[in-house]
């Protein structure tokens, strides 16, 4: 399939990296972080506790769901605050944690396709999650990282996609959305009316009869490949 593609959005976690490893390692830094600061609070709520305690706090505040950021600081406000632990210690805890959160490893291919991408059309990083760019490195890769804390809606919201092809200065039907999650990256983007590229690294089965990504690959350079295919690219944006 060849179509414009004048600019590319991309997803962040389990697009250009494996969240699952990075969550570990950063609520074991956390963790870590507690038990040398607030013992107290690391004794009663060890991992696990802290875990299946954020996530209440996600089910009860479905007005944070777009905030991970506020929902893992409502969660140290509370840990501490039960345990006894000094409540001001709630920023240098977050800061613990989330020095590890953007801590990341990227899939073998990510970095080069990236730079690849990045060569021909203007990129921007779309993401429901909270990791930083700027800290892990690639933001001179990006024209801006628009995540849904700082845009106060989270994909699959049309809103967001439409937030990023407005600052990128394209109509969304030449914007490529690029992004693993089936319902919030391709759903999401088709219905906001952008192209959609599923990264389908584990060759999982799509499920929706009525809707199919424009391009589906197993990994980032696949897709660097279909550009450099000679398939039509505007960088008129650039």
């Amino acid at each position: 399939m060849s179509f414009p593609v004048r600019a590319i959005t991309l997803d962040l976690d389990d697009t250009i990296w494996p969240i699952a490893p990075v969550m570990v390692r950063a609520e074991a830094a956390l963790d870590d972080w507690l038990r040398r600061h607030a013992p107290a609070t690391a004794e009663r709520f060890p991992v696990h506790a802290m875990r299946a305690l954020r996530d209440r706090i996600a089910a009860e505040r479905p007005d944070l769901a777009h905030d991970f950021t506020q929902q893992r600081r409502l969660t140290l406000e509370h840990v501490l605050r039960e345990s006894g632990d000094d409540v001001a210690l709630v920023d240098a805890a977050f800061d613990a944690f989330f020095a590890a959160r953007c801590e990341v490893e990227h899939y073998p291919d990510s970095e080069a396709a990236l730079a690849r991408l990045a060569g021909r059309v203007p990129l921007a990083a779309l993401s429901n999650g909270n990791a930083d760019l700027q800290r892990i490195g690639l933001m001179p890769l990006f024209r801006f990282q628009l995540g849904a804390r700082e845009h106060g809606r989270a994909k699959p919201d049309p809103s967001i996609f439409l937030a990023a092809c407005e600052r990128l200065g394209v109509e969304p039907a030449q914007v490529l959305h690029v992004g693993d999650d089936i319902e919030l990256d391709i759903v999401g983007g088709a219905r906001a009316g952008l192209r959609t590229c599923w990264i389908n690294r584990e060759g999982r089965h799509w499920p929706h009869a009525g809707l199919r990504p424009d391009l589906e690959f197993t990994t980032l350079a696949a897709l660097a490949d279909w550009l450099d295919a000679g398939h039509r690219t505007d960088t008129a944006a650039a």
